[in-house]
């Protein structure tokens, strides 16, 4: 699983992506909502791929960490 950050088809807005999530849609859309609420901001569920909106990859690395995930972070 990696945690990285997007600009790319955002007009230069930058998101936070969670990438290779091991688990169903249903439990991907819930695992998003919870996720959103942790870092108190918007953001989606597309393609199997979650995006927070911001830059909020450590806090996501570790929310996954203390939830039994293996997460890394990716990019810069």
């Amino acid at each position: 699983m990696r945690v990285g950050r997007q600009t790319k088809g955002r007009k230069g807005k930058g998101v936070t992506v969670v990438t290779g999530v091991p688990v169903g849609q249903a439990d991907l859309e819930k695992l998003a909502r919870d996720l959103k609420k942790k870092c108190g901001s918007g953001g989606t569920v597309r393609d199997g791929v979650i995006e927070i909106q911001g830059e909020h990859r450590d806090k996501l690395v570790e929310e996954l960490g203390r939830r039994g995930y293996t997460a890394k972070r990716s990019g810069g």
